[in-house]
């Protein structure tokens, strides 16, 4: 049977290949790595990418921690009451300089509590700030086969899953294509734990293809106006409705390493439109639910 302990030792080592992977790829960007203890019990390691040539902010984090169970998971589950918990993972937000390349979100964790209480969650998303319908393609077709090598009833659970999750209610808008998302899976632990590895293994190849084939996409000001305004959206998401975020305050994680997922120049402008039939304009009419993104582009692309 799997334990914490491997469980955790895998996850440092995820770290390290996709830090090496996303520094081969950007050629210049390299990662300062940031140790940290939590007073009630563990820690991490954050490790930190800023004004690389291809990737202008982002972080690779990897953490364990442990202690008495937290109230508020208690709450939902009064099992936990009197138990110790421990919970590690890895988490990334890759937030790019071309407004050509999306930015990435990806997590992968693992939680166990009081008397054989366990859970794997997880996933990944994309944020284009402009949908290009190859790359969302691309995107989650890649993620499908993924699932589909552990369960054929993953991708599509999953990416509904994502699509609910990554929502924006106050804009009725979704914070970008989606991906998938799963959280509190349990039941056969060393199975679960080889697709959460399928996951995490998938993350590089896939977002290193991304980086190389759109570094070199020409923009604008405007561009980098509009890439402005749909990290705010970013932003907005994840100070309101992420639960990696709520979880990792609520658990007094390390305040920096969670908020390093905020991009680093954001704007808001009051009201802002884009004008009819603009790019922009496209790109907020496919941030919805329920598109079938490998679909889609199939038809798109046959004719």
């Amino acid at each position: 049977m799997i334990n914490k302990e491997q469980i955790s030792l895998w996850f440092q080592s995820l770290q390290l290949d996709i830090i090496k992977q996303l520094e081969l790829t950007d050629g210049r960007g390299k990662f300062t790595f940031d140790d940290w203890q939590r007073p009630e019990g563990g820690g991490g390691k954050s490790s930190v990418i800023e004004n690389g040539d291809i990737i202008e902010k982002g972080g690779v984090n990897y953490s364990a921690v442990f202690g008495p169970t937290p109230d508020f998971l208690i709450k939902s589950n009064a099992t936990l009451a009197g138990s110790n918990f421990y919970a590690t993972g890895v988490s990334i937000v890759l937030h790019p300089h071309n407004p050509m390349i999306p930015i990435i979100h990806m997590n992968v964790r693992y939680f166990e509590a009081g008397n054989n209480v366990f859970w794997f969650g997880g996933g990944i998303d994309l944020t284009p700030h402009y949908v290009d319908e190859k790359d969302a393609h691309f995107f989650h077709q890649t993620l499908k086969n993924a699932c589909e090598k552990h369960d054929k009833n993953y991708y599509d659970q999953y990416k509904k899953w994502a699509d609910d999750y990554f929502y924006i209610p106050h804009r009725k808008e979704t914070r970008g294509i989606g991906g998938i998302f799963f959280d509190h899976l349990t039941g056969d632990k060393l199975k679960l734990f080889e697709f959460v590895k399928t996951i995490g293994n998938t993350f590089a190849p896939t977002y290193t293809k991304l980086m190389k084939q759109n570094q070199h996409l020409p923009f604008s000001e405007n561009e980098k106006q509009w890439q402005y305004l749909r990290r705010g959206r970013y932003a907005e998401f994840n100070l309101v409705y992420d639960k990696g975020t709520k979880f990792g305050l609520e658990t007094n994680g390390r305040t920096e390493s969670i908020l390093m997922s905020l991009p680093p120049r954001v704007e808001w402008h009051y009201n802002h439109i884009p004008a009819a039939g603009s790019r922009e304009a496209q790109t907020l009419n496919l941030l919805k639910k329920g598109i079938d993104w490998v679909i889609k582009t199939e038809v798109v692309e046959k004719n």
